[in-house]
């Protein structure tokens, strides 16, 4: 087989200048930068109290992956969201929240751990002797067993076993919005989504780097939430 064989000079100069390009992408324009994380934590979405909780109702959009919460045909609040993959997808249809908790942990998945060690696993295949953490689930609206509304990293495209994600910042905020006995309706698209859907959002949260695993075995991303303020 021919192999061309490049003078060391020239290819130590190559690398070099691969090197110092792949450095400077990752320091100044990469998604998981300081900068992309920082401005995740500071987005959040205007919102505003009901004149009454009564008659409050959320819609859900798949295909926009944004969630609406109206007053009747008032909007009150506007927040993009995660809903689930096309093989875990989140059920559509209509429904009410039934259940509230604001410190709610999965009783599936999460953390197993022994002493330092710690990995993420399902309860049911965590190593024997070890003990378990459910993934905090802080925020949770439960509108059908097994699925609700939780705070989590927001992605652009669809990301969860079929729960619907929100970012820490906006999820206090739908937490007191509704409450039990809300209507959920959830399609593949909503009429809204023409006229409120164009919102900003967050950085992708994908690519961005995850929090330390004790955030998730203590109390710390429970606590990772801004006080809900409303205009």
């Amino acid at each position: 087989m021919f192999r061309s064989v490049m003078n060391p000079k020239v290819l130590a100069t190559i690398v070099s200048a691969g090197v110092s390009a792949l450095l400077s992408t990752s320091c100044s324009t990469m998604p998981g930068s300081h900068a992309s994380l920082a401005a995740y934590h500071a987005y959040d979405r205007p919102a505003r109290l009901p004149s009454n909780p009564d008659n409050v109702r959320v819609k859900v959009s798949l295909n926009k992956q944004r969630t609406y919460v109206m007053e009747g045909n008032e909007m009150l609040f506007v927040m993009p969201v995660s809903v689930g993959t096309s093989g875990k997808p989140t059920p559509s249809g209509n429904f009410r929240i039934f259940n509230k908790e604001a410190n709610r942990r999965a009783n599936t998945h999460g953390f197993a751990y022994n002493g330092s060690h710690v990995k993420r696993t399902m309860q049911s295949s965590r190593p024997v002797g070890w003990s378990f953490k459910g993934t905090p689930m802080p925020y949770w609206c439960e509108f059908k067993p097994a699925y609700g509304f939780h705070t989590g990293w927001v992605k652009h495209q669809p990301a969860t076993h079929g729960c619907i994600r929100m970012h820490e910042n906006l999820a206090p905020k739908f937490f007191r919005l509704v409450k039990v006995g809300t209507p959920v309706n959830i399609a593949y698209s909503q009429p809204e989504d023409a006229t409120h859907g164009n919102i900003p959002l967050p950085p992708d949260a994908g690519p961005l780097p995850d929090y330390d695993t004790s955030m998730y075995l203590g109390d710390g991303y429970f606590r990772q939430h801004k006080l809900p303020v409303f205009h």
